[in-house]
């Protein structure tokens, strides 16, 4: 049987704590979510002053970036040439969005919403370096 890493919710809260960091440095308020490599939620902080739609939006990123095993900044630019990739069912394809990649694995996603998607992905970014080794 095969032996695949997983991600714990210590892992999750160390995210979201390295993501918001980032976040306040810069003075922006965002939610950030964390899910499991099947797009199941693991953690969820909105922060004060995030707008309430940032929340699902969050969630969608992330489990667009998990279900694809790709970022959503690179779905968002294959839908510019492969249109039909729209009619695919709950993704939200727009930059904010990470796999979370461990030994070769994809073990879940972060997604961030709240400011601009390419500064939605900086926060994300400055999450996943809380796992890094």
């Amino acid at each position: 049987m095969r032996m695949k890493p997983s991600l714990t919710a210590e892992d999750a809260r160390a995210i979201i704590a390295a993501a918001k960091v980032e976040a306040e440095k810069n003075a922006w308020a965002v939610t950030i979510a964390v899910v499991d490599e099947g797009g199941l939620l693991l953690a969820l902080e909105r922060m004060d002053g995030a707008f309430p739609q940032s929340a699902e939006i969050a969630f969608r990123k992330a489990w667009t970036a998990a279900m694809v095993r790709l970022p959503t900044k690179t779905m968002e630019d294959m839908v510019k040439e492969r249109p039909a990739l729209v009619a695919f069912p709950g993704q939200l394809r727009v930059q904010g969005g990470l796999p979370i990649r461990h030994g070769g694995e994809c073990v879940g996603a972060v997604g961030v919403s709240g400011v601009a998607s390419h500064q939605d992905e900086q926060v994300a970014q400055a999450g996943l370096a809380a796992l890094a080794p």
